[in-house]
């Protein structure tokens, strides 16, 4: 079984690497390539509603430790690129449906790009990462390593969807199905983002970071043993509260939080529709 040899190899580190420990590694990597396994998926049962597959993200980590640098460069004179041999960059051929624009966009050999994903440059989406299908990454987009994209969602200019590699217990970033992320924003420490919610201009999500949801009078917050989630449909803008007490309320300051203003209406929808002209 693929899992097994996984972690026994990743768990016991053998004196060199054999031919037969890289095929097993590029087994599990056409896995990954094919969607066939996730770093993290759904499950009814979760109360996040996913579940993390740890031996998912120590297979892509085996990965690193097995890979020696080695010169990928197209023209090393002019631009060196040395990367670990076990993760060149991911191939693509008209079959594959994906539609990468030219202008300095890569994508790393071991993660899941569905038919119908648009790719603006430049953007990066690296190893274990899943993006479903009619997905748009959009201009200097980051999708991290194991990060969860789902259907028909944009991810816009210059937002970063932070991995959750380590530790590999973590829940990765997970935005589901037909979620805008608008530019500039910043998801990580393992936050989900349930479907449909619309994250506007510049809004940061963490752990760390209480999220105000002023329609149903509550505050979503991430615990000691469960993610940050953004409620189904929410839309969420960057906000600020002021500190109540001591200097900090002398001083006139105001600290940076996420508010969730509204939730989807027919008005937010015709504002965030993709447009099917563009694929």
């Amino acid at each position: 079984m693929l899992q097994t040899e996984i972690e026994s190899l990743c768990d016991n580190k053998p004196e060199s690497y054999t031919d037969a420990h890289f095929q097993l590694f590029q087994k599990f990597k056409d896995a990954l390539n094919a969607g066939e396994i996730r770093s993290a998926e759904p499950d009814a049962t979760s109360p996040t509603g996913w579940r993390v597959n740890a031996w998912v993200k120590k297979g892509i980590l085996l990965g690193f430790r097995m890979g020696s640098i080695v010169d990928m460069s197209i023209d090393a004179a002019r631009q060196p690129w040395l990367d670990k041999a076990t993760y060149p960059v991911k191939q693509f051929s008209t079959a594959s449906g994906v539609r990468i624009v030219p202008g300095g966009s890569t994508i790393r050999d071991g993660c899941y790009v569905a038919k119908g994903v648009t790719c603006m440059p430049p953007m990066y989406i690296n190893a274990g990462a899943y993006v479903a299908e009619g997905t748009m990454v959009d201009s200097h987009a980051l999708i991290g390593s194991c990060a969860q994209i789902g259907r028909s969602c944009h991810v816009s200019a210059a937002a970063q969807i932070g991995g959750v590699l380590e530790p590999v217990g973590a829940m990765p970033v997970i935005i589901e199905e037909e979620v805008l992320v608008g530019g500039n924003c910043g998801v990580y420490e393992g936050t989900i983002v349930k479907r449909r919610a619309v994250l506007g201009t510049g809004v940061i999500l963490n752990r760390s970071t209480p999220v105000y949801d002023l329609v149903r009078e509550t505050v979503h917050t991430a615990t000691d043993d469960q993610p940050l989630v953004i409620p189904e449909e929410a839309v969420v803008v960057a906000g600020a509260r002021s500190i109540p007490r001591g200097i900090g309320k002398d001083y006139g300051i105001s600290l940076y939080t996420p508010v969730i203003v509204k939730y989807r209406d027919e008005k937010t929808d015709a504002k965030v529709q993709l447009e099917d002209l563009l694929r």
